[in-house]
Order: structure tokens, then sequence, then C-alpha cells
């Protein structure tokens, strides 16, 4: 990444001046990933250690192709190993720059338009916050309704293409929602510049000598391709620009909040923000880990943490000169005290009484996370092994993630024989139903956190070879890496209580979250140039509740 910095970063900009590397940065490295890993698998191939060579692209086949993933929508993009010889200097004149595959995925592009108009009846002042999943949402919007309790205006601006990662919850008094322009990231098309002829640069990978003016190029093809909101063409970013600049000229808002600034809408976001003047606020919606510490850039001049655990990956990661980090908790967490644990012990009953006999006497519940379908079997073969060894009386709840297709639950069911397990309904998840679980899985969802914050046993699912949250280390899970340890994990329940302060280091849990994250918004548009002292002993003066679709209410 930054052989390919110094080689290319300044080809393009968008017209408000920034880099295509900056603000693609996230699938650009993503791909450059995928090259690496072919590279050093072709290193360790025998034949070729014992006798490297040159190797040739397959005719005809496409150079960038996509693996198997469950999510809905995201796509994750790979090189062919024909696109690998093309990147060691082989000739390609008879291969397309998609595979056949890839090609039926894409969305049929949009012609450039005018740009999109604006929503209308904008006020001047207050805040901006932008969202394009659900956990943003759900994450910003306590802190808007905070800030409209004080008197402050907010727009959220929904920017999700997946109808699953909209924002559930309606505006009110104070905060107005508003939905991206239809078609906003439907556009395709390369960008000029990113096309540069064949040179001598490269960067050294091992054996190899990977050249940078073709590694530019490939890349060029995939911001070419229209991805939606997480994966934008580089004119749908140039068009999301225009639109957001215009939004934000209109507003002129103090502070631009959002739970992304990494990934291209959210560079780009912090990018206008700077420009305009405005303080940028970070709130962390997902737990972070020190694995993926190579990678994240945190743009903003604030960035909210959930925990004490995540302070120092948060001083390593952020990048503005006047950066501040609070360790504030997770504003979607403080509706956690408004879950009826009963109200969900009956919908989990409810959805095993349905696919067998009746309902179970123990009833676990997987979080899960959009991996690719591998993964997900080699989890529930842990998992489902684990419950058959810890005797009967177990039945299994899967919750799937917010972005995750419900078609990859079916191979997992017919793993399931002999045991009543059932698929809860994705807009409940397993926010919705953890409460009323006797024991909660996960490998790397934040709803393991969740469930330890209510005291509900946590088994952090570790299939070989794979990651997850560390929760284990906290003393807030049992870690579990193989059948034998899911199942006297089970047998042993319930287990002792977690260390005083342990879940506290990794999500400060205060059903204040929100109001401290509106202060903090507040105390920078007031002071821009004071540090921030969080006033941590001041109660919440409105009670929290989950949002709108955010599981099984109370009652």
């Amino acid at each position: 990444m930054a052989a390919l910095h110094d080689y290319g970063s300044g080809l393009v900009r968008t017209p408000g001046g920034a880099d295509w590397l900056h603000v693609q940065h996230v699938p650009v490295r993503r791909l450059v990933t995928q090259v690496l890993r072919k590279l050093l698998a072709l290193s360790a191939w025998e034949p070729f250690a014992t006798a490297p060579g040159p190797i040739t692209p397959v005719p005809y086949e496409g150079l960038i192709g996509v693996r198997p993933s469950s999510s809905q929508e995201y796509r994750a993009y790979t090189v062919t190993w024909s696109g690998i010889a093309y990147l060691l200097g082989g000739p390609a004149a008879h291969n397309p720059p998609h595979t056949a595959e890839l090609n039926t995925l894409l969305p049929a592009p949009a012609a450039a338009t005018e740009p999109p108009p604006l929503p209308p009846g904008l006020h001047q002042g207050g805040v901006v916050a932008l969202s394009w999943s659900s956990r943003h949402a759900e994450t910003l919007m306590p802190v808007l309704r905070e800030l409209a309790r004080k008197g402050d205006e907010s727009l959220l601006i929904d920017l999700a293409t997946d109808p699953g990662q909209r924002c559930l919850a309606e505006g009110s008094e104070g905060v107005r929602v508003c939905p991206a322009p239809a078609g906003l990231f439907r556009m395709s098309g390369e960008a000029d510049g990113l096309r540069p002829l064949d040179d001598d640069r490269t960067a050294e990978v091992g054996p190899h000598a990977l050249r940078l003016s073709r590694l530019v190029r490939l890349l060029s093809t995939l911001l070419a391709m229209s991805g939606g909101c997480t994966q934008p063409s580089w004119p749908a970013l140039v068009q999301a620009e225009t639109w957001l600049d215009d939004v934000l000229s209109a507003v002129r808002p103090h502070s631009v909040v959002l739970s992304n600034d990494t990934s291209p809408l959210g560079a780009l976001a912090v990018h206008l923000a700077d420009r305009h003047n405005a303080s940028t606020v970070h709130v962390q919606h997902g737990a972070w880990t020190k694995e993926s510490v190579a990678w994240p850039v945190l743009h903003s001049r604030d960035i909210v943490v959930m925990g004490e655990r995540d302070l120092p990956l948060a001083l390593a990661w952020a990048k503005h000169p006047k950066s501040e980090v609070h360790v504030l908790g997770q504003p979607r967490f403080d509706a956690l005290t408004a879950l009826g644990r009963t109200a969900q012990r009956r919908y989990l009953e409810k959805l095993l009484s349905a696919s067998s006999r009746g309902a179970p006497s123990k009833i676990a519940v997987w979080a899960c996370q959009p991996f690719r379908p591998e993964q997900l079997a080699r989890q529930a073969d842990l998992l489902l092994g684990g419950l058959r060894s810890a005797g009967p009386g177990w039945g299994l709840v899967i919750a799937p993630h917010p972005a995750q297709r419900e078609s990859v639950f079916a191979p997992l069911l017919k793993q399931a024989t002999g045991l009543p397990v059932a698929v809860a309904d994705t807009r409940i998840g397993a926010r919705g139903c953890l409460a009323g679980a006797d024991v909660v899985a996960s490998a790397y969802s934040t709803c393991g956190i969740e469930a330890a914050l209510l005291g509900v046993p946590v088994l952090e699912i570790a299939a070989p070879g794979e990651r997850t949250l560390g929760l284990a280390d906290h003393g807030v899970a049992q870690r579990c890496g193989g059948v034998d340890e899911v199942g006297i994990a089970l047998t042993e329940l319930p287990h002792s209580r977690p260390p005083v302060g342990a879940a506290d280091a990794v999500c400060r849990w205060r059903g204040d979250s929100a109001a401290q994250v509106a202060r903090l918004i507040d105390h920078r548009a007031r002071h821009p140039e004071l540090p921030f002292d969080p006033l941590h002993d001041d109660a919440r003066s409105t009670q929290p509740v989950p949002e709108q679709g955010e599981g099984v209410p109370v009652s």
C-alpha cells in the first residue's frame, strides 16, 4: 500500500480535492490483500518454489472475480490467477476485466444525470449525521434525540442502498431523517487518469516483482464497478461528493457525526466536513480487535469508543492532528435496560416449538456474522457438536446478522439433525432475543458484548485459524475452540460471574452513553479548542427505548 501510495495517489482527485486512494482506501486494500495472499501461496507452491518462472494468463479468463459471501450486498472481490499473471508482467490481450460470474452480479449501470435535487426545507445550523448501515442508525439516533432534547436540530442522511440497512426509526421533532436520492450509487465507469502506461516501477513481494502500473489499472477496473454504498464506483463517489457538498452548504452544520470514517463514504464525509469547517465526531458502532491495527485510519477530530480496551487502538489509528479519544460507551446499548427477558424467552420458545414437538428447557442463541459460507459451516459444526455432547434438553436459535442473506442458513439447518433448531427473523436478530437465552454463542459479534453486559453467559466460538473479539481475554466469555470445550462449557452453566470491572473494560455501560456523546458534540461546537471532560455522574433525563425493529419489546 505504501508503494502504491508513492506511485499513484495523486493520479486522480475528486472535484473537492480528495485523492482516489484516500477515499477508496478500504476497497483498494482489500483487493491488494487478495493479491498478496495469492503471491504468498504461489511462492509456497512446491513446483514454483523448486523452479520459479513466469506464469501466463489463461486466455479469456477475467482478471477480477468474486469470492463467496453470506452478505446481502457486500461483494468480496478477488484477483484470479490470470490477474496475478497479468500483474507480474504476463500478456493479457484477450482477458476481460471481470469474470463471467461477476458480470452477472453487477447492476445495470445508470447513465450520468444532473446532480440529484436537495431535500426540501433544509434549515441552517445543528448537526448532520450520516448512516449507511442499520447499526450506524441505531448508534446515532439516540445521540440525535438527546441533541434535540437540548434544542439542537439534526439531519440524519440515510445513504444505505440495501433496504435491510436503512434507518427504521422515524424522524421526530428536532431530528429529520433524509434518504439519499434514488440511484445515487448506481453509476459505473472508470476514472480518467487511472490507466497509466506500463513502466519499470515495481513492488517487491518475496521473489515477485509486482508491476505498479498494472496494479493501478486493475484497481481502476475495480473502482469502475458500482457496488452500492459500501463499494461505490468512482463516478458514483464523485456524484455523492457533489450532493453532500450541496447539503452541507445549505445546512452549514457545526458538526458532522458518523459511525465509520474509514470506508469510502466516511472518508469522503470527513473530507467535506473539514472543507466546511465543521467538527467531526466518530462514534464506534462495532467492536475492534488488535489484529486489524495495521489498516484502519480514523480521520475524525473526536473519536468515541466503547471501552478502555479500544482506547490504545483508537490512539494508534487516529490521524487528525487534533484528535481526541473518549471512552463513553455505546449509545445503541443504552436501550438494553428496556429489553424484556420474559418476552424474549417466549419468542425463543415459540420459534423452537414450531420446529419441534415442544420448546427445549435450555436455549442457546448463536449470533451470526456475514462470514463466508464455509466459515459459517465450520462454526456450526463446532457449536452443534457441542450442544449434542452437552446432553438432552438443548435447542439452538440462529440469529442472523442484519446484512446476512437468509439463504445461507438452509445448509446449516441440515447439519442440525436431531436438535431443535430455528432461525430468528432478521428484523429481530440476536439483539432481539439474547436476553431470553441461557447462553449466547458468538465468534465476532458485538452481541457477545451485549449479552455479557446483561449477565447472559457467552461462549466465544474460536474455530481453528479464525479470530474472535477476544472477550475471553477480559473474563466476560469462555473461549471454545473445539466440540468438547463447547460441551463442557454448556454442562457447567451458569459460569461464575466475571471479575469486577471486566465488562466495563469491554464497554462502559451506564445507560447514559447517548447523553455523553451529545454533550461532547455540544461542547465541541461551543469550545472547539478546549478538551472535553465527560461528567460521568450526570444521569440521563430521558428513558432509552429500543429502536423500531430492535428485537422483542418489554411487553
